[in-house]
């Protein structure tokens, strides 16, 4: 091939090129989205066909494709979904905000779809919970590797609270039943959740805080910082067209008097 040829034809990678490049930016929005999720029924847990199940994962699937995402739903445990999202393996988590372990290493949706309430949980004979300091020479039952919110810290630590620990929600409740604890801190939803098939006669709930859900994204995650402005704003379209709840406003929050400050 001559000169001329190779003038007449030069521009022609660089056509190409110019082609490419929308197609290679929308394969990047279009990846699959890893998302862990953990027990947390209803919310989120894994079915007897071993999906991902819940209000919280239903809601997450509609909020991604409308953000554009394919997604692949990953079951772990929370220690494990913890380590996870700070090292990027996976790429979000539908969890609650203010998770002292993961500050600094991940981001977290502007939208709340869900309140949490967190409660203490007594026998009918054990005094009801008025302020925070009636747990003191108290033992309490909670589950393993939540942190409350930076809670499980502060009992940890406390001399006058001692705490026991159960691998799962059921196990808790058996632990309270047998009276290996004086009360039994844990979310309200999983705990209705599992009392649907096992009851306990004279069961009291004691609201200590109301928490709140969103996606926290990986900040390890490629485009993090995009996919979480992506499902705020799918979230927001939802909200407009009543598919989804209007999205929850923070700070309307229950609080136990004398429930101590957190650094979070």
């Amino acid at each position: 091939m001559d000169n001329r040829q190779t003038g007449r034809w030069g521009w022609l990678p660089l056509l190409l090129l110019w082609f490419c490049l929308p197609a290679q930016g929308l394969a990047s929005e279009d990846r699959v989205l890893r998302i862990g999720y953990v027990e947390f029924p209803p919310l989120e847990y894994q079915n007897s066909n071993r999906r991902a199940a819940g209000s919280f994962i239903e809601l997450t699937r509609k909020v991604a494709a409308e953000a554009g995402y394919q997604v692949e739903f990953v079951y772990l445990p929370i220690s494990r979904t913890y380590f996870y999202l700070k090292n990027g393996v996976i790429d979000l988590w539908p969890g609650l905000t203010e998770v002292p372990e993961l500050q600094g290493y991940v981001l977290e949706s502007a939208v709340t779809p869900i309140p949490v309430k967190l409660s203490a949980w007594s026998l009918r004979d054990t005094p009801p919970v008025t302020r925070f300091e009636t747990f003191n020479e108290q033992i309490l039952i909670l589950i393993s590797g939540y942190t409350y919110g930076g809670l499980v810290d502060y009992l940890e630590q406390s001399d006058n609270i001692r705490v026991s620990y159960a691998p799962n929600h059921l196990a808790a409740l058996y632990m309270l039943e047998r009276n290996r604890g004086h009360y039994l801190l844990d979310y309200q939803f999983p705990i209705r959740e599992v009392m649907a098939d096992y009851d306990i006669e004279g069961l009291r709930e004691h609201p200590l805080r109301t928490r709140y859900t969103a996606w926290l994204f990986s900040r390890q995650s490629p485009g993090a910082e995009r996919i979480r402005r992506r499902f705020d704003d799918a979230y927001r379209r939802l909200a407009e067209r009543n598919e989804v709840p209007p999205p929850v406003t923070r700070g309307q929050s229950y609080l136990l008097p004398g429930f101590p400050a957190l650094s979070e």
